[in-house]
């Protein structure tokens, strides 16, 4: 079968094996204030420990939550530097002000590529730099939005999900004018770093797409909603499909990829 995302992997460039999709509630009023901690004191720190910061989001919807995905190169590597970071001098320095904008930093699905060749490919992706003041960076943020969709399905169905998915559903998307970013199931490994949580015994399927604008997204939407395929396509998940509508911040890696 043909998958439709990065059919043809080249390791090089395709991002992480393991990814965390991290969801925080924050304190009203305090995303912009996490965000410019974030983008401007903690994204090197922890690619220099040895992960990737693949992308970071303000939702659309919900303006107190901060969403964004870090890659790692496998679940020992998770663990390595995840140790590395939380114990190094960055996060030292900077973790009192970034804990006190948040309310919850929990809600945490940890993934791993749907299919050979499903991870995200940053190879055209090049952050802006660092500000060297300390002036909170205000680089002009991407155009257009990323919305993902986590699927809730019943255990051991991922696989026909993903086959699927990949066979009836991503080329209706793709038809629609959205872009195929990258897709994700659940990684059923044992957390190897307890003293962050993850959502254990869930079983996801998640796809991340990308559009130019929140108007194309919803003629997307509209169009998505009159398919049969699509209808047929819920009928297995276990409860409603959540969608985030997204917009990248000013150093996201996903969304400054035209």
């Amino acid at each position: 079968m043909s998958m439709p995302v990065n059919a043809d992997p080249k390791p090089a460039v395709l991002a992480s094996p393991v990814v965390e999709l991290r969801q925080y509630t924050l304190k009203p009023g305090r995303r912009d204030t996490l965000i410019d901690i974030f983008d401007g004191r903690l994204i090197e720190g922890q690619e220099d420990a040895g992960m990737t910061i693949i992308g970071q989001f303000r939702d659309l919807d919900r303006p107190d939550m901060f969403v964004w995905m870090r890659g790692f190169d496998g679940m020992d590597a998770r663990k390595n530097a995840l140790a590395a970071f939380y114990g190094g001098p960055v996060w030292a320095a900077h973790s009192h002000a970034a804990n006190a904008t948040m309310i919850d930093s929990d809600d945490v699905l940890l993934l791993k590529p749907a299919w050979p060749g499903a991870g995200f490919d940053l190879s055209g992706a090049r952050r802006p730099s660092l500000v060297t003041d300390e002036k909170p960076i205000r680089n002009k943020p991407p155009t257009g939005i990323v919305v993902i969709q986590i699927h809730h399905l019943r255990p051991g169905t991922e696989v026909d999900f993903a086959e699927r998915f990949g066979a009836e559903i991503a080329p209706l998307m793709t038809a629609q004018g959205a872009r195929l970013l990258a897709a994700f199931v659940s990684e059923h490994a044992e957390n190897s770093f307890p003293r962050l949580p993850v959502r254990a015994d869930e079983n996801i399927f998640m796809s991340v797409m990308g559009f130019a604008s929140a108007e194309a997204h919803a003629r997307h939407r509209a169009a998505l909603a009159a398919s049969p395929a699509w209808q047929a396509a819920q009928l297995g998940l276990t409860k409603p499909t959540e969608t985030l509508r997204l917009s990248p911040t000013s150093r996201s890696l996903v969304g400054l990829k035209s």
